[in-house]
Formats: structure tokens, C-alpha cells, sequence
């Protein structure tokens, strides 16, 4: 696992009160600097603070941290969060007083790797991140796996697509079309299933 004192880390919450702050919105305040101070104390690398009206998909390309705090804040602004980090996906932590069990579970589906719901204090701030860094570790190996599982089944049906042509236009047996697939593939020195998709191409273009 990372060393956590290495991490960029975004945190999204509300950086001072307005001055004609409510009470809601004081408490509101000094949650985002009890985090920011927890953080800090614990020895993590905070590259920025914004509000959760900020351009956040923006903030987050051009910082590429590894790893954003959502700290009570709308639906929207979590939801912009998830939107920006799709492509290149990165640990979000949640941390809330809203305890809407829906709310929880739509946030976890969406990627949200920690959903902590009245739990912010500085001695947990650790623990929590470390946590939601190796359930986000752990997920992110399931799903490359399950990327190259899907890449290698859609090689696999390429290349059968492909000897079945050959199978057909050369009146041969499976094995001799396999083995023309292989010959091909080494001449070219080009992997097997983009010879076959070459193949498939070129006999698109002739129908």
C-alpha cells in the first residue's frame, strides 16, 4: 500500500462560513476544519480545499490527486466527483451525518470507496483512509482482471470468427485454418487476434 504521508489528497467541504452563517452552517464550518486538521495532524499531504460549488472536474484533471474527500456535501457535488474520476478512477471518501441508507448505497454503487456516516474525528481519520485505500486497491485488481477476462473472451471470438472464414474460403479443416492464422501472425509479427481482425476487416470491405 501507498505511504499515506505521500498522497495528494482533495478535500471538498466548506472552507469558512458566510458571515451571516446559520447555526447548521457554523457546525458546518468547524466540521470542515476539524477534517482538514485531522488530516494534517495525521501526517497526510493536502493539495487543496474547495467548495463544493467549484469546478471540481477541472480541479481534479488538472491535479490528478490520488485520493478526494467529500465532506457532507450535496448529492450533486458527489456525483460531479464520481462524473470526473470515471475515466481514471481514484479512492472518494464520504464523510456525512446523513445516514439515508439509500443515499449510502447509491454512493457505494457509483464508487464511493468509504461512506462514513457520524464518524468524523481526528483520531479515525487514519484508519478511515486506509481502509477505503485497500477496498479501492483490492477493487481496482478485480477489475482489471475482469477487463482482461473480457479482452481475451472478445480476442478469442474474433479469432474463431476469423478461422471460420478461412475454414470456408480455403475449404479446410479448423486445425489447418488455426495453423494459417499462426504462420500469418509471425510473418507480420503481429499478435494472433489482430491478424485475425485484419482478416476480418479486409473481408468486410470485399462483401
Amino acid at each position: 500500500m501507498t505511504d499515506h504521508t505521500s498522497l495528494k489528497i482533495i478535500v471538498i467541504n466548506s472552507v469558512v462560513a458566510p458571515r451571516d452563517a446559520d447555526q447548521a452552517a457554523l457546525e458546518q464550518a468547524e466540521r470542515a476544519r476539524a477534517l482538514r486538521i485531522g488530516l494534517l495532524e495525521a501526517g497526510y499531504n493536502i493539495m487543496a480545499v474547495f467548495p463544493p460549488e467549484a469546478d471540481l472536474e477541472k480541479h481534479i484533471t488538472d491535479l490528478q490527486p490520488d485520493l478526494i474527500i467529500v465532506d457532507e456535501q450535496s448529492d450533486a457535488a458527489l456525483k460531479r466527483v464520481v462524473a470526473a474520476t470515471a475515466e481514471a478512477r481514484r479512492p472518494i471518501v464520504c464523510f456525512t451525518e446523513d445516514d439515508d441508507r439509500q443515499k449510502m448505497h447509491a454512493a457505494i454503487e457509483a464508487g464511493v470507496s468509504a461512506y462514513v456516516v457520524a464518524g468524523l474525528s481526528a483520531e479515525r481519520v487514519k484508519a478511515v483512509l486506509d481502509v477505503a485505500m485497500a477496498r479501492f486497491e483490492v477493487e481496482q485488481k478485480l477489475r482489471e482482471e475482469l477487463n482482461e477476462t473480457r479482452l481475451k473472451l472478445a480476442e478469442r471470438k474474433v479469432i474463431e470468427r476469423a478461422k471460420g472464414l478461412l475454414m470456408e474460403r480455403h475449404r479446410c479443416s479448423e486445425d489447418e485454418a488455426y495453423r494459417k492464422l499462426r504462420r500469418l501472425a509471425m510473418d507480420k509479427n503481429l499478435r494472433l487476434s489482430d491478424v485475425a481482425q485484419r482478416m476480418l476487416d479486409v473481408a468486410d470491405l470485399l462483401i
